[in-house]
C-alpha cells in the first residue's frame, strides 16, 4: 500500500499469537483455533516469527495451548476412530526411526539436531492440529465458524498467490518462474495442492447452500481458486481438479458431468498457452517422457528395489532423506511409495486405514446428516480426500502441515458433525412474505 507499515506485520502478528495463548488459557480456545486457521497455511508468514524468541514453535505453543485448556475445561474429542488412528501410527512411525536406526539408516531419534526426529515431530502437529479441533468445535455454531474461517483463509492465500503469479509475464511456461507463494517451502506443487482440495471441498459443499448471495459468494471462491490452480501449472491439481468435478457431477449434479467433457474436448482453446505447454511436457518431441516425468519413474524403480530388501518394517521413517537417490534426489516424489519404503508393509496397511476412514466418515455424513450444513461438510470432504489421494501419487502432498492442516481441522468438524446430525430449531420466523412455506434449513444458519 505504500505506508511502509508493511514491516510490521510479521511483528505485529507474533504478538498477536502470544495474546490468543493468553485467550485459549482464560476460558476461549476455539477463538485460538479460528486464529489459528488464518495462520496455519502462511509459512512465510511465520518464517518471519523466526527473528523473535520462540518464533519457530509459535504454531505448536497455539496448538498445545487449545488442546491444554480444552482438557482442563473437561471438553471431550467426538467418537470416532480417525483419532485411535492417528495415535497407532505416530506411536508406529516413532517406533519406525528406531528400525532405521538399528539399520543404520539414520541417527537416533532423540534430539532436535537429529533431523529424522525434527521431521517426525512437524508430521505429528496434523494430527494435533486435528485433536484440538476436535476438542473445541463442540456445535453447529462452531462448525458453520470454522467452514466460514478456512474460506476467509483460502481467499487470502488465492489474492497473495495469484499477485504472485500475475506478476509474472507466462507468455510460455518457465519453471523458474513457479514458487509457493504464501506456502513457502511446501513450493509451487504444494500450493496446487491445497487449492485444488478446498476448491473441490468448497464446489461440494456450495451444493447444499440455498441462500442466493451466499452462493454467489461462494462460487466465487471457487472460480478464484480455481484460477489460482490454473497459474500453478501442476499437473497433479489439474488431474485432481477434473476427477472431483467429475465425481461430483456423478454424486450429485449430472450437468457437471458434461460440463467436464466439453472442458476436456475444448481446454486447449480456453486455457492459457503457457497452461497447454506445461501439460504437453510429459512428453517431448520424441515421443519420450520428459526430464521430471521421467525421473520420477527412474525414482519409484530405485525405491521398489529398496523396499523388497525390507517389505514389512521399511528402512525406517524419515530415513529416505539422509541418502541421496537418482539425480541426487532426497525424496520419492510419490507419498504412497515414500510410505512403503520407509514404514514397510505395516506403515502402509496403516496409512490404508486412515485413507478409508476419511472416505467413510464424510460418506456417513453426506448420505445420512438432515441438517444440509452437515451434508456440505460432507460431501465437500469427500470430494477432498478423493483429490488429497490423487495428489499424493505425485508427490507428498500429505505431511506438510502449510497443505494438511486445513485439511484436518475440516475433518475436525465433520467428525464433530457426525454427532450432531439432526438440525437445529429455528431460532426466529423470518418476516418476509411466504417465510412460513419454505423449508427452515434451506439456508445454512
Amino acid at each position: 500500500m505504500g505506508t511502509g507499515l508493511g514491516h510490521y506485520i510479521p511483528f505485529v502478528c507474533y504478538l498477536v499469537c502470544w495474546v490468543m495463548v493468553i485467550r485459549a488459557f482464560t476460558g476461549k480456545p476455539v477463538q485460538t483455533l479460528y486464529f489459528a486457521i488464518l495462520l496455519i497455511p502462511y509459512r512465510t508468514m511465520r518464517d518471519h516469527f523466526l527473528d523473535y524468541p520462540l518464533g519457530g514453535n509459535v504454531l505448536t505453543i497455539l496448538v498445545a495451548s487449545i488442546i491444554v485448556s480444552a482438557l482442563v475445561q473437561g471438553k471431550r474429542l467426538p467418537r470416532t476412530s480417525l483419532y485411535v488412528t492417528w495415535l497407532v501410527f505416530g506411536a508406529y512411525l516413532y517406533f519406525s526411526m528406531w528400525i532405521g536406526t538399528m539399520l543404520g539408516n539414520a541417527s537416533a531419534p532423540l534430539w532436535l539436531n537429529d533431523l529424522n526426529f525434527v521431521t517426525w515431530k512437524d508430521y505429528m502437529l496434523i494430527p494435533l492440529i486435528f485433536v484440538a479441533a476436535g476438542l473445541v468445535i463442540e456445535d453447529r455454531k462452531a462448525v458453520r465458524t470454522v467452514v466460514l474461517i478456512t474460506a476467509i483463509s483460502l481467499l487470502a492465500i488465492d489474492r497473495s498467490a495469484l499477485m504472485n503469479s500475475l506478476s509474472r509475464s507466462w507468455a510460455t511456461f518457465d519453471e523458474d518462474k513457479r514458487d509457493g507463494g504464501p506456502l513457502g517451502y511446501a513450493g509451487a506443487n504444494g500450493l496446487a495442492a491445497l487449492l485444488a482440495q478446498l476448491s473441490i471441498f468448497y464446489w461440494g459443499f456450495l451444493q447444499f447452500v440455498k441462500q442466493k448471495k451466499f452462493r454467489l459468494l461462494g462460487y466465487a471462491l471457487v472460480a478464484l481458486t480455481l484460477l489460482a490452480t490454473m497459474y500453478t501449472f501442476s499437473r497433479a491439481s489439474y488431474l485432481a481438479v477434473v476427477t472431483g468435478v467429475l465425481l461430483l457431477g456423478i454424486l450429485k449434479d449430472r450437468k457437471l458431468i458434461l460440463v467436464s467433457v466439453a472442458f476436456l474436448l475444448t481446454w486447449q482453446a480456453i486455457v492459457p498457452k503457457a497452461v497447454t505447454q506445461r501439460v504437453n511436457m510429459t512428453q517431448n518431441a520424441n515421443g519420450q517422457l520428459e526430464q521430471s516425468a521421467e525421473e520420477r519413474v527412474r525414482l519409484w524403480e530405485d525405491a521398489k528395489s529398496t523396499f523388497f530388501h525390507s517389505p514389512i518394517f521399511g528402512t525406517g521413517y524419515a530415513s529416505y532423506q539422509m541418502t541421496r537417490h537418482t539425480d541426487n534426489l532426497r525424496d520419492t516424489h510419490n507419498w504412497y511409495v515414500k510410505v512403503l519404503v520407509e514404514t514397510g508393509i505395516i506403515g502402509g496397511i496403516i496409512a490404508l486405514v486412515l485413507l478409508l476412514q476419511m472416505l467413510s466418515l464424510s460418506i456417513r455424513l453426506f448420505r445420512h446428516a438432515k441438517d444440509p450444513l452437515y451434508r456440505g461438510l460432507g460431501l465437500g470432504s469427500l470430494l477432498m480426500t478423493v483429490c488429497s489421494i490423487i495428489l499424493n501419487f505425485f508427490g507428498d502432498r500429505w505431511t506438510y502441515v502449510e497443505i494438511s492442516g486445513m485439511v484436518w481441522v475440516l475433518y475436525a468438524a465433520a467428525a464433530r458433525a457426525a454427532l450432531l446430525r439432526e438440525p437445529v430449531a429455528v431460532e426466529a420466523p423470518s418476516l418476509e412474505p411466504g417465510a412460513a412455506d419454505v423449508n427452515p434449513y434451506l439456508v445454512l444458519r
